[in-house]
């Protein structure tokens, strides 16, 4: 279930920005691609969601490099559309879509908190 609310949200996001992000359809799909990969990562424990929307990882594994290095691009390039829309920065955009992460995470996933800390999501 929560998976479908991340993906609905994802997809929105895509669908609010791609008017104004070139290529923003293939964007979508590599997202979309990566989602069942970065939903098994963050059920073990292997990368979790910072406080400025991005992915980190929590373990050391080859295999999390390369899924967080193409995700965190894809996001810094729909953060960066969507912020060109609304007048604001990036970071706040990214800020803002940690929050809506946050709210839509299933529980046992490693969130970032404002002060820096990791936790879990009960």
């Amino acid at each position: 279930m929560k998976t479908r609310q991340l993906s609905l949200a994802l997809l929105l996001i895509m669908i609010f920005c791609g008017q104004a992000l070139a290529g923003g359809q293939q964007i979508m799909a590599r997202m979309k691609a990566r989602l069942p990969e970065i939903t098994k990562l963050k059920a073990a424990g292997v990368i979790g969601e910072t406080r400025d929307g991005y992915l980190f990882k929590l373990k050391k594994t080859a295999a999390a490099d390369k899924i967080i290095k193409a995700e965190n691009s894809d996001r810094r390039l729909v953060y960066t559309a969507i912020a060109r829309q609304q007048g604001v920065t990036p970071e706040l955009v990214g800020q803002r879509r940690a929050l809506q992460i946050k709210q839509l995470a299933r529980p046992g996933t490693w969130l970032q908190a404002q002060n820096g800390k990791w936790y879990q999501k009960k």
